[in-house]
């Protein structure tokens, strides 16, 4: 069948620079660039361009360049192209259209109309290079009150913490989903800046168990690789519910991505496709959560903190509430600008709500029934830099996570084909010609770079508010103001509007 689709990019070569050396022939997974070696040319076939920009990133004499497309449809608010083209493709395939990445469309950006405060003349601010910045955070349940003993000894019960020399951690990307060396990147990046990172519901592979005092590991519904020396091996665990870009459904990893080694580590045949159910069918109330909550608990003899994990939703805020009551250590909020190696359009472009909202909703209600302390708040879905970061800690977040921004630092273009498994930059596939593209060196050098960066301007944006330590900032909205929403929004992320 011939499609109606036009291409969406146009491959610009300039014959004149054009060495036809075959990188672009070699570097490209989606067969775009070819190379006929009877008229001695290289070729673009168009149509199965994504502009991933590998071609043009290492063309050695800078001959490539990809533009948009400009045939334009006849105008019309209501059927814009890419509705049209939505149609064209599921009468072409009569399949579901799948994307990866996260929410592309134009909901409002809520960090982007949040400003902050700044110390002047009478709250002197803070020079971070002079002077001792505290970004050090504890993640976990926390009593209401801490007794001394005599000799100043801890009476009271703690319970398990972790601890992050940084605020930010690395979001959930499981094995197959990611390759192994996306993954070990991320586990040596934490272990070199003191933070965690995410299996995801993928297990762990045997070559990462060595970084597991900086490892989370995930038991989500499909239960992949789960075992007790899994859960043994983290510093957390996690209970994964839902997450930002596709609520209330399960997961999919294509069979083409069960690779001998991800079979291994995920406990399913080679080959098949690796079905998470969208609910857990232990999980149908608060108590059965908190049953699964208590036998993690229980497994891991009371040493971890349990996390669990759900999607910003309508009624986030009195989830979280009967998660805290059931046991849950750290509450993980993933907004609808989550991202996800694989997700039908259709739900993550309708289902879910802006992580901003959800977290100011979250916070709220467990200040106004004084069960804050008991449990960590940790959010994710669209954390950009650390301006972002800064808002959300402000806006009640102990810590974030964050997935997408630590892929563009390894490479990641955001060209949203993860879930054909031929991204080009070696992250999103098992095709171990293309994996070999990550070098664990240089991407946990890369992710670190970002820690690194991010944490200095985090120190740079609290020694301006006057603050030394992000304690300080946690859930005090008084340093944020709104420029350019309603009264509803203002008040249910409980800040003011500039200027008042």
């Amino acid at each position: 069948m011939k499609t109606y689709l036009p291409a969406k990019f146009i491959v610009e070569r300039n014959t004149e620079r054009c060495i036809r050396c075959k990188v672009c022939v070699n570097q490209c997974s989606f067969d775009v660039n070819c190379y006929d070696a009877e008229d001695d040319k290289i070729k673009s076939y168009e149509e199965n361009c994504v502009s991933c920009h590998r071609c043009v990133i290492f063309c050695p004499t800078q001959a490539l360049s990809i533009q948009k497309n400009p045939l334009e449809y006849r105008e019309n608010y209501n059927w814009r192209p890419e509705a049209i083209e939505d149609i064209i493709k599921q009468a072409e395939t009569g399949a579901v259209l799948l994307t990866g990445m996260g929410d592309d469309k134009t909901q409002r950006i809520y960090w982007d109309h949040l400003v902050l405060n700044a110390s002047q003349v009478t709250n002197p601010s803070i020079d971070p290079l002079r002077e001792p910045m505290e970004l050090t955070t504890y993640l976990g349940r926390k009593p209401d009150r801490v007794e001394l003993n005599e000799d100043l000894s801890v009476r009271t019960e703690l319970f398990p913490q972790v601890k992050l020399e940084v605020p930010i951690m690395f979001a959930a990307m499981s094995y197959g989903a990611v390759s192994l060396n996306v993954q070990e990147s991320f586990a040596r990046a934490v272990t070199e800046t003191g933070t965690l990172w995410n299996t995801g519901e993928g297990g762990l592979h045997p070559k990462l168990y060595k970084y597991g005092k900086n490892t989370i590991v995930q038991v989500a519904s499909g239960r992949f690789g789960v075992h007790a020396e899994y859960l043994d091996a983290g510093a957390m665990v996690e209970i994964k519910v839902g997450q930002g870009a596709k609520p209330g459904i399960g997961g999919h990893l294509p069979g083409e991505k069960v690779t001998a080694e991800v079979s291994q580590t995920r406990m399913i045949p080679r080959g098949t496709d690796a079905l998470s159910p969208a609910p857990h069918h232990d999980i149908y109330s608060i108590e059965d959560l908190s049953q699964l909550i208590y036998a993690l608990k229980e497994a891991t003899n009371y040493t971890k903190p349990i996390s669990v994990k759900i999607a910003a939703v309508h009624n986030s805020a009195a989830i979280a509430s009967g998660m805290v009551r059931a046991g849950a250590d750290i509450i993980v909020l993933d907004g609808l600008r989550g991202s996800t190696g694989a997700a039908p359009k259709i739900i993550r472009d309708n289902v879910g709500i802006p992580i901003e909202l959800a977290l100011a909703a979250v916070d709220n209600r467990l200040r106004q029934e004084s069960i804050r302390n008991q449990a960590s708040v940790v959010v994710s879905g669209g954390i950009r830099n650390s301006g972002d970061i800064v808002k959300a800690i402000t806006l009640g977040a102990d810590a974030v996570n964050i997935g997408t921004a630590a892929l563009v630092a390894l490479g990641c273009t955001v060209c949203q084909q993860c879930h054909t498994g031929k991204c080009a930059w070696g992250i999103c596939t098992s095709d171990l010609f293309l994996t070999k593209r990550i070098n664990p060196d240089i991407g946990a050098q890369r992710l670190a770079n970002l820690l690194r960066g991010w944490s200095i301007e985090i120190k740079d944006i609290m020694g301006g508010l006057g603050v030394n330590a992000i304690e300080s900032l946690r859930g005090n909205r008084l340093h944020l103001r709104g420029i350019g929403l309603t009264d509803t929004e203002l008040n249910i992320l409980g800040v003011q509007m500039a200027g008042s």
